[in-house]
């Protein structure tokens, strides 16, 4: 009885102001922007834009790298990054004349780019802009080959062979961006309750089909070799503020085996999974992966995307949210309303006979309850519709209210099959729906001697799943034969 999910479950992202204080405290954004101010027309960069060797050392030293065996690189690493943000703008010593004079062997002038003024004086979305180009760039660098002899791989045109590399980009692109999107929906899922992933799961959770029992040995060296290449491209996500990561336990080189002394194999004890990888996610890293998501179109919601929707795009996008976030999403949107407007409005939008209105007033009378008694008269106005007057009757009698008129059996039977059928459409069948069915038919004698002739759209599908979940065996039959009783009625 579901409609359209949406393909993931909602994100609850940080502030962007608490996110773009994130993007200019992650290490390499960081250190592009000390070098975009440390540089001026007299440093020295390369045909492509990086930093001419010799200016190398001072750049580490500015940064604090000087004693760093990887000082150097981390460096050139920063510069390009600046470079690519727009934190720096290169002149062609070709196109200026007066460069051309003042740096005889070099290939260009630098000054200060643009993006660096946002960096101290941007918006925070404008400083997250920054961000995700340089998330782009590191991306970019983290699915590039490793070229250990340029020359081997150049065409005659000059261009890079990935045949010959036996490397293919795109693919490899798609890999890393299938992996994050995995980590990002466990994440998600779990609200980072559980925190970071043991990087051989993450391996398997895009290498291992989903209805393999026991992975072969060929899947196996298929996940070990995955997790080489994770572990070298999250050591190179992690300084741009997208991951926290573990690296894989150095060790474990030596402690594989003869045949394959290079490649760790999955662990088996539980105690040791540590050793072969641990990544997370950072709040940062969540709301770059989720831009890269949006950005290649996919469904990929977050809290507070509805507040300034009507309630009817509320209710229906609230839908199929997990409990909390989708309390989460509707406390947004109530602390921008009046009490009595919204209800009002959650009360119009909850009313239909489609097959997600169940659902919806489900949603409505969920978000109800976290309203108080100023919403008191805007329920009492449905309490004779069809529709809504069980459930307003519900609400009346949660918040304490006087006068609450019983409901004649009707709107009682209406509600019953309402209610079931909402959460069917929710959950499918769980256990706990049991309790429901059980619960019902106890409380009213002849249940389905009345419920076969309730003119509700989803009678006749309530009453069929009634028949499965019923624990009673008698109960279970007189529900299939008042469903098949319904759809005679209707002639569906």
């Amino acid at each position: 009885m579901s409609g359209d999910r949406p393909s993931l479950p909602p994100v609850r992202l940080h502030s962007e102001a608490e996110l773009a204080r994130e993007a200019l405290a992650s290490p390499l954004l960081a250190r592009a922007a000390l070098l975009a101010r440390w540089a001026g027309p007299a440093t020295r960069v390369g045909a492509g834009g990086e930093l001419a060797d010799e200016q190398l050392p001072a750049a580490a030293e500015h940064l604090g790298l000087a004693g760093d065996e990887d000082g150097a690189a981390d460096a050139s690493e920063a510069w390009r990054i600046a470079v690519d943000t727009g934190l720096v703008d290169i002149t062609d010593a070709d196109e200026d004349g007066e460069a051309g004079a003042a740096q005889s062997d070099a290939t260009g002038t630098v000054t200060a780019g643009e993006n660096l003024a946002t960096l101290t004086s941007g918006s925070p979305q404008d400083i997250l802009a920054v961000w995700l180009d340089a998330l782009d760039a590191v991306f970019a660098d983290a699915t590039a080959p490793v070229l250990e002899d340029l020359a081997e791989v150049i065409d005659e045109d000059g261009e890079i062979d990935f045949g010959a590399l036996e490397w293919d980009p795109e693919a490899e692109a798609d890999f890393l961006e299938g992996v994050l999107g995995n980590l990002y929906l466990l994440t998600v899922a779990s609200g980072a309750a559980e925190g970071p992933v043991p990087l051989p799961a993450l391996a398997a959770s895009v290498i291992v089909p989903d209805d393999m029992g026991e992975p072969t040995d060929d899947v196996l060296e298929q996940v070990s070799d995955a997790m080489m290449r994770l572990d070298d491209q999250f050591r190179m996500l992690e300084p741009v503020g997208l991951v926290v990561y573990r690296p894989v336990d150095e060790a474990l080189m030596a402690e594989a085996g003869e045949d394959e002394p290079d490649v760790p194999q999955p662990p088996v004890d539980e105690e040791d999974v540590s050793r072969y990888g641990m990544v997370g996610l950072t709040p940062l890293g969540l709301y770059g992966v989720r831009s890269r998501m949006l950005e290649a179109g996919v469904d990929a919601p977050a809290v507070g995307d509805l507040v300034d929707k009507g309630a009817d795009t509320l209710l229906d996008g609230i839908a199929y949210f997990p409990e909390i976030s989708a309390r989460g999403e509707t406390v947004l949107w109530l602390a921008r309303r009046e009490p009595a407007t919204a209800a009002r409005e959650l009360l119009a939008a909850a009313r239909g006979a489609d097959r997600g209105a169940p659902l919806r007033r489900l949603r409505s009378q969920q978000a109800l309850s976290l309203v108080g008694p100023e919403a008191e008269p805007a329920v009492r106005e449905v309490l004779d519709d069809v529709e809504l007057g069980g459930l307003a009757r519900v609400w009346l009698a949660e918040s304490g209210a006087s006068d609450v008129p019983p409901p004649p059996d009707t709107m009682i039977f209406w509600l019953a099959i309402d209610t079931i059928a909402a959460q069917l459409d929710a959950d499918g069948e769980p256990a706990e729906l049991q309790d429901l069915v059980a619960g019902l038919t106890g409380q009213h004698s002849g249940f389905f001697d009345t419920a076969w002739r309730v003119r509700h759209p989803s009678t006749a599908d309530v009453l069929e799943a009634m028949g499965r979940l019923h624990p009673d065996r008698k109960s279970a039959k007189e529900a299939r034969k008042a469903a098949f009783k319904a759809r005679s009625r209707t002639g569906s």
